[in-house]
């Protein structure tokens, strides 16, 4: 286990979450801002990126499993994310859609920034967040981040807006 919170507990995924993780990236109602879902070989791609992402950083996307019924029902964590031309500390997550509008998202990214700042000694994280996903832009509001600027990312051959909501320790 990385973190706990009071419904909550976040720790590393690893294969035996595929079934889990695809829950989440293979529903097109989830997956809306990444101009829909994943296939199976994607779904893969993003599992064995978070395992490489802890054994290079120590952190990633990390399981947010539900204490009560022990199911993994979302992602949160931190990653290094390119951002114009620097690479910024960001707190992402994704929920499954049962799941939404319960705090979920909230509970676990104030974690993940307790997490950057009292544990990775960071100054500043940030959550980067596209211009339609207004649920996100909430969650991140609600973790006293604040939009300080805009960039369009090219993904799937789409022009995507985004935010970048930052919080300084």
């Amino acid at each position: 286990m990385i973190l706990e919170t009071e419904r909550l507990y976040l720790r590393e995924m690893n294969q035996l979450d595929w079934a889990s993780l695809r829950k989440i990236l293979q529903d097109k109602d989830v997956m809306y801002a990444y101009e829909g879902p994943f296939s199976n070989d994607e779904v893969q791609e993003w599992l064995d990126r978070q395992i490489s992402r802890y054994q290079k950083w120590g952190f990633g996307l990390w399981a947010v499993i539900l204490k009560e019924t022990d199911e993994m029902i979302g992602q949160c964590g931190l990653t290094i994310q390119p951002w114009k031309d620097e690479e910024v500390l960001e707190i992402g997550y994704l929920f499954q859609r049962s799941y939404w509008h319960k705090g979920y998202a909230g509970e676990a990214a104030e974690a993940c920034k307790r997490y950057a700042f009292e544990r990775l000694k960071a100054d500043e994280v940030c959550s980067i967040v596209r211009d339609i996903n207004i649920a996100s832009q909430n969650v991140a509001i609600r973790n006293g981040m604040t939009m300080t600027d805009r960039w369009t990312k090219h993904y799937k051959g789409v022009d995507m807006p985004h935010y970048r909501y930052v919080v300084h320790r």
